[in-house]
């Protein structure tokens, strides 16, 4: 028998530590296959997902209310919005009405409803009921001349429009009308299509120099019955000229008084401030009218200029009184402008027009034009206007 060697002894060693243990059933007969149960797979962890491919479960919707429709909930799980609510058309023709407690919104041009109901029912835009003025009879006969001065220490509240469309409405119902134009700037002139620095004689000449008479400066306008006495830069020198003369605020009524039997109404377009030229106008006036523009700035400035009226009313002119305040540049579309008329109403009560003149762009045409809104566009509601103040102001 061979002996082994230690090499042929490793080998087997090695051998059966590599041979597999035989299992409980290692006792089976001979050449029986024996069928073991395989191992449950255990699955891989799978790869998180990228963030950008993850996906937000989002949340139910809020229950809407039973009247509103519901809507899709924006992205995050924000509440549902409102379903935009119904309007109704009121009783007054083309004016929506609001239901529910909800305010309609207000087509381009329209006016709240309260306004036109109380149109409808003869309530004007100052809260009053509004009158009927007759048409004006033709006098058989003119003069003397009522001064009337239009005034306000604010500019661009329509002085000027005022003073070219009233006396164009007042002349076409067969009145003589004399226009002072009493402010250095000359819009009063430029608005009947005079040019200011063409001139050669103004109010200024009038005033400074005796031997100029009325009829030197006086113009004929294109209305029939409407005269005009321009001025230009030169008047604002005779505002210091006229401190060291005797007298120097009774100029005007002075140069105006051989004129006044020829005409049956003057209106002087004053400067927007409270100096000489317009205390002159004042103690040359019988009448003062205060256009009124329709906004907060200008309603402040009332109370000094009503304590220079009665100023000069006590110590240079004691016929003169407030013939009306007449609100301008008025849009009832704005809660401001219907504010500020209803403060202006409840302060000085009957002394308010019923008359308003509404915001228009046809007053910027007319000056252009160089000429009044009556013959500019007769049919608009700017010459509607001036006819009812005309009439208004004849009846007071």
């Amino acid at each position: 028998m061979a002996k082994s060697t230690p090499a042929t002894g490793g080998a087997r060693r090695a051998a059966a530590a590599s041979a597999p243990v035989a299992p409980d059933d290692a006792g089976a007969k001979p050449g029986k296959k024996i069928v073991r149960p395989k191992a449950a797979a255990v699955p891989a962890p799978a790869a998180p997902a990228p963030a950008a491919a993850r996906k937000r479960t989002p949340r139910a919707p809020r229950t809407a209310a039973p009247a509103a429709s519901p809507a899709a909930p924006e992205v995050g799980g924000t509440a549902p919005r409102k379903a935009p609510r119904q309007e109704q058309t009121a009783p007054v023709a083309g004016v929506p009405v609001a239901t529910d407690r909800t305010r309609a919104p207000l087509q381009p041009g329209a006016i709240p409803a309260s306004l036109a109901i109380g149109e409808a029912e003869g309530v004007g835009p100052t809260g009053r009921k509004r009158p009927t003025f007759p048409a004006p009879p033709l006098l058989k006969k003119h003069g003397p001349a009522r001064i009337l001065a239009m005034c306000n220490q604010k500019g661009g509240v329509g002085k000027t429009t005022s003073t070219i469309n009233l006396g164009a409405a007042l002349a076409e119902y067969g009145r003589r009308v004399l226009l002072v134009d009493f402010d250095p700037q000359g819009a009063l002139s430029v608005g009947l299509g005079v040019n200011p620095l063409q001139l050669d004689t103004t109010v200024y000449n009038l005033l400074m120099e005796r031997e100029v008479e009325v009829d030197d400066v006086l113009l004929k306008t294109a209305v029939p019955g409407l005269d005009l006495l321009p001025s230009n830069i030169d008047l604002s020198a005779a505002e210091v000229q006229l401190v060291n003369e005797v007298a120097r605020e009774q100029t005007l009524r002075r140069v105006l008084k051989p004129v006044l039997p020829d005409y049956d109404i003057v209106l002087v377009d004053c400067q927007p401030s409270l100096g000489l030229l317009t205390v002159n106008a004042l103690t040359a006036a019988q009448g003062v009218i205060i256009p009124l523009e329709c906004e907060f700035f200008a309603l402040r400035g009332v109370a000094l200029l009503i304590q220079t009226i009665e100023k000069v009313r006590e110590r240079l002119n004691p016929d003169l009184e407030l013939e009306g305040i007449l609100a301008t540049m008025y849009d009832a579309r704005t809660l401001h402008g219907r504010e500020v008329l209803a403060r202006v109403v409840e302060a000085f009560g009957d002394k308010v027009f019923h008359t308003v003149i509404n915001r228009t762009i046809r007053f910027p045409e007319t000056t252009v034009a160089g000429e009044p809104i009556t013959t500019y566009a007769t049919d608009s509601h700017g010459a509607t206007a001036y006819r009812e103040l005309a009439k208004e102001v004849l009846a007071r």
